[in-house]
């Protein structure tokens, strides 16, 4: 679930993640697999804002990023710690009239951008500052968006700055750790023995005993004759 930034360029490699799937009766059980937050580590560069707030995007804006320090930049964190307000990226999945704000962009067309809504950031951290580039730790709730985090935090540090590179670290229970196949195992058997059978919810099991003790079998089926005697 969730979208990466739609414009298409060769560079889109820069996102990496997780991707968990559901087969058969799996996929009824993605939605409660995947509840829970989000963890991610970004790698941005300061100086330079694009049009899609991370490295595919064109260069919109250049400032100067020389007056930032370590501790001017971890002590700004803290504002956008816990519940914020945030307003998504134009080029996004979010719609307008039924299309994806990105495509109407790709078309040449005008969009508003949306209105800053509330968003949950759990825990966010800076694990690298060799500017014009740093690397920060976030766990977060859903809808929020690391490219608008990236842009907010630089803005506020009097400069600008777009992603570089993204990896999801955690979704839900899962982490990429401890549940992911690294890509020498991307073959049709590792990827069969990783798979685990899904157990039905809790719900399905009780309608299928209640059915089952509804169930009287007929005099032929309780002899064992599957009901042939009359063929």
């Amino acid at each position: 679930k969730g979208h990466l930034s739609p414009k298409l360029s060769p560079k889109l490699f820069f996102f990496l993640h997780k991707l968990l799937v559901g087969i058969g009766e799996g996929t009824k059980m993605l939605t409660t697999m995947l509840a829970g937050s989000k963890k991610y580590r970004a790698v941005a560069e300061l100086g330079k804002a694009t049009d899609t707030l991370d490295v595919t995007g064109n260069v919109v804006e250049e400032k100067s990023y020389d007056h930032i320090t370590k501790e001017a930049f971890e002590e700004k964190l803290k504002q956008f710690t816990g519940e914020i307000m945030q307003v998504p990226p134009l080029y996004s999945a979010l719609k307008k009239d039924g299309q994806r704000m990105s495509v109407l962009l790709k078309q040449g067309q005008e969009v508003e951008a949306k209105p800053a809504r509330p968003v949950t950031v759990y825990s966010l951290s800076l694990q690298d500052f060799s500017p014009p580039y740093f690397t920060i730790d976030v766990e977060c709730g859903g809808g929020f968006y690391v490219r608008s985090l990236v842009d907010d935090l630089a803005k506020a540090l009097s400069s600008c700055a777009h992603i570089k590179e993204l990896t999801r670290t955690k979704q839900g229970q899962f982490t990429l750790e401890e549940h992911s196949l690294k890509e020498d195992r991307w073959t049709w058997t590792d990827i069969s023995q990783a798979l685990q059978p899904c157990p039905k919810p809790a719900g399905q099991q009780k309608n299928a005993k209640k059915a089952k003790s509804k169930y009287k079998p007929t005099s032929s089926e309780s002899e064992g004759d599957n009901g042939d005697q009359n063929d």
